[in-house]
């Protein structure tokens, strides 16, 4: 089974500094049918106003992914992690026991657009850790690279959770497919342009739900970045 949630679906608050969609229940905004998909419970798309950003705050026993589109993104915590997360960058952090972090964007002029992801976690409780990798354009160019996983496969970022994220740029003449495991979910974000998933047509923001599939097939693709999640059913 395939569902399409489309962008104007999403929930959406607007905090002047900071914009957001949010594609499951987060803050202000709840729907009880969209409350997570599989161990998948955040996405939210993100855009913070240049000189502004989230101050510290604490989170546990979760594990929170950063995926920058444009612009950047400063983030410092607890563990003594200052960094700067830019297009191209996958970070993650593991709340487990507490963590305390702030983001921000100090980019004159600039605004910062990302994606922010909660995993839940299969480890509760666990030493809170950072962790943060590059993955070129090139590397994710007509095909789906492994950017998170349990294992730190093939140089991905390790996350305490059963998911995969694969992340993949696509344009006119490429396509991709992929054996799924119909017993798990897979979660299809198209962050930007436009793709066709098992036929059936994204526009950026859209979303693809899949249930009880035995096959991922990506096409039709007009300057695509997309995301595909293996979850736990």
């Amino acid at each position: 089974m395939l569902t399409i949630r489309k962008s104007q679906d999403r929930g959406y608050a607007d905090h002047g500094w900071l914009r957001s969609h949010h594609s499951f229940s987060f803050g202000h905004y709840h729907d009880p049918l969209h409350m997570g998909f599989g161990n998948l419970r955040v996405i939210n798309e993100d855009y913070i106003a240049p000189g502004t950003g989230f101050g510290s705050h604490g989170h546990r026993d979760m594990e929170i992914i950063s995926y920058v589109l444009s612009g950047e993104l400063a983030h410092q915590d607890n563990l003594g992690n200052v960094t700067a997360i830019a297009p191209g960058d996958v970070q993650r952090m593991s709340a487990g026991s507490g963590v305390v972090h702030s983001e921000f964007n100090h980019a004159p002029g600039q605004t910062t657009h990302f994606l922010q992801i909660w995993l839940q976690p299969n480890l509760h409780g666990i030493v809170p850790s950072y962790e943060q990798a590059h993955f070129p354009q090139a590397d994710k160019r007509g095909l789906l690279r492994l950017v998170a996983s349990p294992d730190r496969a093939l140089g991905s970022v390790r996350i305490h959770a059963d998911a995969r994220l694969y992340a993949g740029l696509f344009d006119a003449g490429q396509s991709a497919t992929r054996v799924l495991n119909p017993e798990r979910k897979c979660y299809v974000f198209l962050v930007r342009g436009a793709l066709e998933v098992n036929g059936q047509p994204l526009s950026a923001g859209d979303a693809a739900l899949l249930e009880n599939e035995s096959l991922l097939s990506l096409g039709r693709a007009q300057d695509a970045e997309v995301l595909v999640f293996d979850l736990a059913a």
